[in-house]
């Protein structure tokens, strides 16, 4: 790939950095505090067309290509995580899986609202007792006439509180297993859909979760998403573009940690001079600029090969998982340079911190990637399993 940006995500970079640094910036820290949903900056974050990034125009999106999308989503998590995995989920698990799999009538319903901003989406495949393993899911839809009675709950729904509509995954064949699973696209104002209140979290407070329950809940067969059965595949495919997003996110999150460690170890004074003088600290800003630079290049291929039209299963992954330790350890040492200051929430570093670790576990765990990752390594051909 080439590494030299074009116009167009050149653009895509600098506006979002631009709106990040400006109008996203100074909220973030209130935002976290308070756990309060950013409704301005998604309102503006429609406005500027980064709801439904990869979607075609015709169908309300702004049709650019997905390295451009991992830029901006880099750049808006730089400036409030809650906001940027709120863009994320609306793109990737909401528009993403509609584009694909529905048909040009439940694109005008569906889709061409939530990407152009004007409605919000979310995605409901965790569950209570199956979240890594989606391929066992209690949550069940009884066909009865043209209409699919739906029960059960799913957990931990980013967006859930605000979204309009769910792209939800529910057993129609449980024998069948995995093969037996279809989804819906269900509308919050559907008979049975219950949101249960919203989970309080550790970290990106501004993003809310909840659980959605389906009592008896009535989903017309006109609102399927694909063929009775292929969910499964919808959601496995679904996940390997969200997971470039969250590595996304974990690069603009650990980028935001580095930053604050930088500046304040050129400000801080330890033993007579600043402390990036000190070579404990600049070993510490080395290993994280670099593991960040690592990291965006992972992230960068994945999308790259999804604008390709080409499987990238084991390179999302890859990207999911590194950019997400990355995260993890950054704001770590971001914390360490800044000693005790760092500890309180009056510095920047301890909610990179608390925001950096859901990416570790939401959209597949670390250890669910590495075990996409080995099995795509050992099916794999001598050079398929070094990537090129």
């Amino acid at each position: 790939m080439d590494f030299q940006l074009d116009d167009i995500q050149t653009q895509i970079r600098d506006m979002t950095q631009d709106f990040a640094a400006k109008e996203i910036r100074p909220v973030a820290s209130a935002l976290d505090e308070e756990s309060r949903y950013p409704e301005e900056l998604v309102k503006r974050l429609a406005e500027l067309g980064l709801m439904g990034m990869m979607v075609p125009e015709e169908w309300g999106g702004t049709g650019v290509d997905a390295v451009s999308y991992a830029i901006a989503i880099e750049n808006i998590s730089w400036g409030c995580a809650s906001t940027g995995v709120i863009m994320s989920v609306n793109n990737s698990l909401y528009c993403d899986p509609v584009e694909k799999f529905a048909t040009d009538e439940q694109k005008k319903r569906h889709l061409a609202p939530f990407a152009s901003g004007a409605k919000l989406g979310c995605f409901g495949l965790t569950e209570p007792m199956s979240g890594s393993d989606a391929q066992h899911m209690n949550t069940r839809a009884e066909k009865k006439g043209d209409k699919y009675i739906l029960r059960g709950q799913k957990n931990f729904i980013t967006n859930g509180p605000q979204a309009d509509a769910i792209v939800v995954f529910a057993a129609t064949d449980p024998s069948k297993g995995s093969r037996g699973t279809t989804a819906f696209v269900v509308g919050r104002d559907a008979k049975g859909y219950v949101i249960e209140p919203k989970d309080k979290k550790l970290g990106i407070r501004g993003s809310h979760s909840c659980t959605i329950t389906f009592d008896e809940c009535e989903v017309s067969e006109a609102d399927r998403l694909g063929d009775e059965g292929q969910g499964f595949k919808i959601a496995m495919g679904t996940l390997d573009g969200g997971r470039i997003g969250i590595a996304a996110q974990a690069l603009g999150i650990a980028r935001a940690a580095y930053e604050a460690a930088r500046d304040w170890s050129l400000e801080r004074k330890a033993f007579g001079v600043p402390i990036s003088q000190h070579q404990a600290i600049q070993f510490k800003l080395a290993d994280m600029a670099t593991q960040i630079d690592a990291a965006r290049m992972l992230t960068w291929r994945a999308a790259y090969l999804k604008d390709k039209g080409v499987r990238h299963s084991r390179e999302s992954a890859m990207a999911k998982l590194y950019a997400s330790e990355v995260a993890m350890r950054v704001t770590t040492e971001a914390i360490q340079i800044f000693g005790g200051y760092g500890y309180v929430t009056e510095y920047p570093v301890e909610r990179h911190f608390r925001d950096a670790k859901i990416c570790e576990i939401y959209e597949g765990t670390s250890e669910i990637q590495r075990i996409v990752i080995a099995a795509n390594l050992l099916k794999s051909g001598p050079f398929g399993a070094l990537g090129y």
